[in-house]
């Protein structure tokens, strides 16, 4: 027995051939064992091919995974704050806590003085209906103390921002699905953007083959298809028109129409150049089985029963995969020749200049498999035939160049993620200006394996990432969110760009290449598929921050000088100079015109011209700071000066005096705040009036408070405790308010640090 293997079969240990293997198993009758009989003659392609099936449907499964994550969370809505809601809501807390020390030293002052003035007088333990109407007029006034500090306008301020941003932003083919989305993508740091169809135009032409090993330029004359031997013109066509997801239809005009993505509508348009014929090809062969393309296996397949007989598979892919599985090639006269090591130099070469040149690349490849294939079995993907190499154009599209020159001077870093290879991503990348000399592009093989620490290094100089999977985008992303603490937005177009567009602050879908899942899953649909819409959001989300703040610095300064006037005024005299009415009305003045005024102030190009915010910066900068500060300490000034020479200074006397006093008070504090707003619309410029006419909520406002003012001093003098002044006075009042523009003006002049 011995003696007849060894004269009949060259067995080798382990890595036995597949011809061998077969003849072995012929043989395995032979052997007495028959559960045992296939001990040593393992099919190792069967197990790998195998172990790549587990493999992928690993990653399919952990896609789905996620992608149902992140529908479960959009149904019962999300609970994570955006970055300015966290921000305002610490302003919020301090300001209130500010308030309340204030209303309850307020109070203790006042009590402690009646407590005082009975211990002198020896009363303490007679107590008067009186001086228990007065404790309730110290109570009320440490409540209007706290209703004057409370910020109760911000969240209409913010409501109404947003609300006007989203408005606007529709004109600009922006759909904001979450109004809080507005002010987010004004805080963004990053983007992650996709190539095809957001920084090109995903209108794709083949503009470059090799067929024959020639390299030829693709145009409509008679030319470029007489130059093709027939037989490889006809198994390209046969490749074109059958291994296809796309169809050829003609319409109700009687004009062809090819139907299908971007990428089969080009090799399509390629056939019909050729002079093939959709419907004649198709009726000429079978289709037996049909593999769809798998953004995994980066390519698809088909396999043709044809009409002599036998079977034939055709595989379309990815360049480098599907050249790959190739052992032959169609030579100049349209032999099958062995691909040799120099032709195969050739072809990897011819792939690398299409690539360069910013081409997408594609191989076809054909295999004969002779008459033994089964449907149910799998397509076999090897010793292949390459017929041709395309490369497709994708013309990046008007204005993504300077946009992303915009983005770049705004410090917002743009990586580009894509699926095509590196050489080509890297050729797109530098024509729109993403890849910079220092800039770092890798693969998303290579990029998922390395470490967490590895990782930390990496993501910093990284700009373009090719042949990514859906998973590799999702890493990046939160590896941006949560190790570099970035406010990263992600545009994205497919039903596995969900689990990116949930995990990012800010997802933007596209409106028309988009599926319906990624719309679902994303907070702003872009309706033109165009990079430069979504620095049109970034400018609509950073006018929306700027404003809140426009609005808290103006708010702010009310707070101040109504919390240091009525402190001081309740501890020095034992009464507010504000009655209720008069605060109330202030408070509208700050709140509710406030928020309407400030809040819809429109964005300017100057806003793309500064640093972001991100996701650590202060909400109140030292600009506004110093602005409130100063602003602050000349009302109070004004106010303290009218209170304590105000008498003398106007020669008031009689039983009016005190009214008069407090009502001119009251119109000079309304006046500043009414100057103070027009200051407020820039907290750096001193031209405050640039585009303020255009501006028709802003004037409207200002009128309407102007007017309501007039009223309340003249007309409802006992209603709000006021009486009708002089015109000498009137001036005085609105002199006080106007003085407060030109030291807005000079204050703005002092430099201060940005954070």
């Amino acid at each position: 027995m011995e003696n007849y293997f060894t004269e009949n079969f060259e067995v080798q240990a382990k890595n036995s051939s597949e011809e061998a293997l077969q003849r072995w198993r012929k043989l395995c009758w032979l052997v007495k064992n028959k559960k045992r009989r296939f001990r040593f003659t393992a099919n190792l392609s069967k197990r790998f091919e195998a172990e790549a099936i587990r493999r992928s449907n690993q990653e399919k499964l952990r896609v789905a995974v996620l992608v149902s994550k992140a529908a479960l969370q959009f149904i019962q809505g999300g609970d994570d704050e955006t970055p300015l809601q966290v921000k305002l809501n610490g302003v919020a807390t301090v300001i209130g806590k500010i308030g309340l020390f204030f209303a309850v030293v307020t109070f203790s002052v006042l009590v402690q003085g009646l407590f005082t003035r009975k211990l002198e007088e020896g009363t303490q333990w007679i107590w008067s209906g009186d001086e228990a109407v007065e404790m309730l007029e110290f109570f009320a006034i440490a409540v209007t103390i706290v209703v004057v500090a409370v910020p109760e306008g911000l969240p209409l301020a913010v409501t109404l921002s947003l609300a006007f941003a989203m408005k606007k932003m529709m004109n600009d083919k922006a759909l904001v699905r979450h109004l809080a989305a507005c002010e987010t993508m004004g805080s963004a740091t990053t983007i992650c953007s996709d190539k095809t169809g957001t920084l090109t135009t995903n209108h794709m032409t083949v503009v470059k083959t090799c067929i024959c090993g020639e390299i030829k330029e693709v145009s409509g004359s008679e030319k470029f298809g007489s130059s093709i031997p027939e037989s490889v013109r006809k198994i390209l066509l046969e490749s074109i028109f059958n291994n296809t997801g796309g169809d050829v239809v003609v319409n109700e005009a009687q004009k062809v129409e090819i139907l299908g993505t971007p990428t089969e509508t080009a090799l399509l348009e390629l056939g019909l150049l050729l002079g093939g014929d959709f419907e004649e090809e198709r009726v000429k062969s079978k289709i037996v089985k049909v593999e769809p393309f798998n953004s995994t296996k980066k390519r698809m397949g088909v396999v043709l029963e044809l009409p002599e007989g036998g079977f034939r598979a055709h595989c379309k892919g990815a360049s480098e995969i599907a050249l790959a599985a190739c052992d032959k090639f169609l030579n100049s006269n349209g032999d099958v020749v062995p691909l040799d090591e120099a032709s195969t130099t050739h072809l990897q070469d011819t792939i690398e200049k299409f690539a360069s040149e910013a081409l997408r690349t594609l191989c076809l490849a054909y295999s004969d498999i002779g008459s033994e294939f089964s449907e149910s079995g799998d397509i076999p993907f090897q010793g292949y035939t390459c017929i041709a190499i395309v490369g497709i154009k994708d013309p990046v599209r008007p204005g993504v160049k300077e946009s992303v020159a915009v983005c770049r001077s705004a410090g917002i870093v743009v990586r580009m993620v894509t699926g095509d290879n590196l050489t080509t991503a890297k050729a797109i990348a530098r024509e729109c200006g993403i890849l910079t000399d220092d800039g770092l592009a890798i693969e998303g093989p290579e990029f998922r394996e390395k470490s967490d620490a590895e990782l930390q290094q990496l993501i910093p100089n990284l700009q373009v990432m090719a042949r990514s999977s859906p998973m590799d985008k999702h890493t990046l992303v939160k590896q941006l969110r949560t190790t570099f603490q970035e406010v990263v937005a992600v545009t994205g177009d497919g039903t596995n760009d969900a689990p990116a567009l949930h995990e990012a602050d800010i997802g933007l879908a596209m409106g028309i290449a988009g599926t319906e899942v990624a719309k679902e899953s994303a907070d702003v649909i872009i309706l033109d598929d165009n990079f430069s819409t979504i620095v049109t959001v970034g400018k609509w989300g950073r006018s929306v921050y700027v404003n809140i703040q426009k609005f808290v610095q103006f708010q702010l300064t009310v707070n101040v000088v109504a919390l240091v006037v009525n402190f001081t005024s309740a501890c020095l005299t034992g009464n507010a100079p504000l009655t209720a009415v008069q605060l109330l009305w202030v408070n509208m003045i700050m709140d509710t015109l406030g928020a309407l005024a400030l809040a819809t102030e429109p964005p300017t190009d100057d806003l793309m011209k500064r640093a972001p915010v991100g996701r650590k910066g202060n909400f109140i900068s030292n600009v506004m700071w110093r602005n409130i500060t100063g602003q602050s300490l000349y009302q109070f000034v004004v106010i303290w000066y009218l209170q304590t020479q105000g008498k003398e200074a106007f020669r008031l006397d009689g039983p009016d005096s005190d009214l008069i006093l407090n009502t001119l008070i009251f119109n000079s504090f309304v006046f500043c705040q009414v100057f103070n707003e027009i200051s407020s619309r820039e907290m750096e410029k001193v031209n405050v009036f640039d585009g303020i006419l255009k501006n028709y909520v802003f004037v409207a406002v200002l009128s309407c408070t102007a007017i309501f003012q007039i009223i309340i001093i003249e007309f409802l003098g006992t209603f709000a405790s006021t009486t009708p002044l002089t015109w000498q006075q009137w001036f005085v009042s609105i002199a006080f308010g106007f003085l407060g523009m030109p030291i807005a003006a000079i204050l703005k002049m002092v430099p201060v640090g940005s954070s």
